[in-house]
């Protein structure tokens, strides 16, 4: 850790420049974005210049393929993006953290318990709780620190803010108090159980793991104890293309019914043959079986086994593709994965929504601004949030305009992927 006033000093001498460049940003937008951060922790602790500190980023994620396979311990290519959290954190030799995340109220958390507590649930604080339980679950020692935050990760965007989030207290509570010695995966295991059972989200890993581990990576949850993690060369600029990610303008809120029941469904018909995943049966057994399957479980919980299979599949496909250079088979896949979720997954839009379909309105929209060159997706969870598209580079401009007429300025975010996942900026 440096005295705060001698990063602050630093940072316009260019000497931290190398450590923030895998960030994704310019090198000016770099320094400044850390000066305030610096500056904001001064601000809100009353902190001196000589206050030990340390600066620490976790990126968001895209999801490229495998659309709800995840926590059916099956296969997703994710990939870290240059939207992130931006913090400086300390010890503060109490059993309280303070997490200031700009523009929020103060999350203040008493480690004297490290159960989860009802009135936290769905809230930041879970997390804060649930990742320090985590940590003393390891072996470590659960202690107070202050942290001042910033974040581009746009709640609600798909690009998994609460992962983000949970990396980043993850990655300051290993290098304060665990020595560095957790790996990236473990810190997106700690991440997902605080999520699961402290926040109260069914959600898979891969969220964490693209956090946590950054670039493009080909994740298998065939053991979600030891996931294999298989990075993924990707160069989207070389091949012609940009990352957009695009807002449907609806939000998540009251949908938490809405995602558990993917889950719950596709497990109904890994029960059916004495299983708990899908990955533990085979597309065949549910073809095979179809009649009685349909009559147990329904009909809607079939075809989204049928996703997962599918989808499961396309991983490994889409992976070797972008491997080989062959950018068109990539896309004809995202394709192909995008037509999956809307007609077998159904996560498009929610049960009985007529009056709106957002999700919908966007995909329509990018479709027709691309005009068959490129491709597009629903991006993470479905049902509100945003879509994703890989979009030509001589058509970005036109593209961009076409998209935020229709949905607002705005909504159309240029992105690209990040060498590096949760990480020690300035230790």
């Amino acid at each position: 850790m440096r005295e705060l006033g001698a990063l602050l000093a630093a940072l316009p001498a260019g000497e931290l420049d190398e450590a923030l460049a895998p960030l994704g940003r310019a090198p000016q937008a770099a320094r400044q974005r850390a000066a305030a951060v610096l500056d904001g922790f001064q601000r809100t602790f009353a902190e001196g210049p000589t206050r030990p500190v340390a600066l620490f980023s976790a990126p968001g994620r895209t999801e490229i393929c495998g659309n709800h396979t995840d926590h059916q311990h099956g296969r997703v290519l994710a990939a870290a993006v240059n939207l992130d959290f931006l913090a400086c954190a300390a010890p503060n030799g109490t059993n309280t953290v303070r997490f200031q995340s700009e523009g929020w109220p103060m999350v203040e958390v008493r480690l004297d318990t490290l159960e989860p507590l009802a009135d936290e649930r769905e809230t930041t604080a879970a997390l804060v709780r649930g990742m320090a339980a985590e940590a003393a679950f390891l072996g470590y020692s659960a202690a107070g620190f202050d942290a001042y935050a910033v974040s581009d990760v746009l709640p609600g965007s798909g690009l998994s803010s609460s992962a983000a989030c949970e990396v980043l207290l993850g990655v300051i509570e290993n290098h304060l108090f665990c020595g560095d010695k957790l790996d990236a995966v473990t810190i997106a295991q700690m991440g997902q159980r605080a999520e699961n059972v402290y926040f109260g989200k069914p959600s898979g890993l891969m969220d964490q793991m693209a956090c946590s581990v950054g670039s493009a990576v080909a994740i298998d949850f065939a053991d979600p104890a030891s996931p294999k993690v298989r990075p993924v060369a990707v160069d989207l600029a070389e091949k012609g293309y940009a990352l957009c990610i695009i807002d449907s303008g609806a939000s998540h809120a009251d949908l938490t019914d809405e995602y558990a029941a993917i889950p719950r469904e596709m497990a109904a018909v890994a029960a059916f043959f004495g299983k708990s995943v899908l990955r533990e049966i085979s597309e065949a057994q549910v073809l095979g079986d179809l009649s009685r399957l349909r009559q147990s479980v329904g009909d809607r919980a079939v075809l989204r086994a049928l996703h997962f299979f599918a989808d499961d599949r396309r991983v490994e496909q889409q992976a070797d593709a972008l491997e080989r250079g062959d950018f068109d088979t990539f896309l004809a896949l995202v394709k192909e994965s995008g037509r999956s979720s809307w007609t077998l997954l159904q996560n498009i839009a929610p049960a009985a929504a007529v009056q709106e379909q957002a999700v919908a309105v966007a995909l329509a929209v990018a479709e027709r601004a691309l005009g068959g060159r490129g491709a597009c997706r629903v991006h993470g969870g479905g049902f509100a949030g945003t879509i994703q598209a890989f979009v030509p580079l001589d058509m970005l401009a036109d593209f961009r305009g076409h998209i935020e007429a229709a949905l607002g300025d705005n909504a159309c975010h240029v992105l690209s992927i990040r060498p590096v996942g949760g990480t020690v900026v300035s230790p």
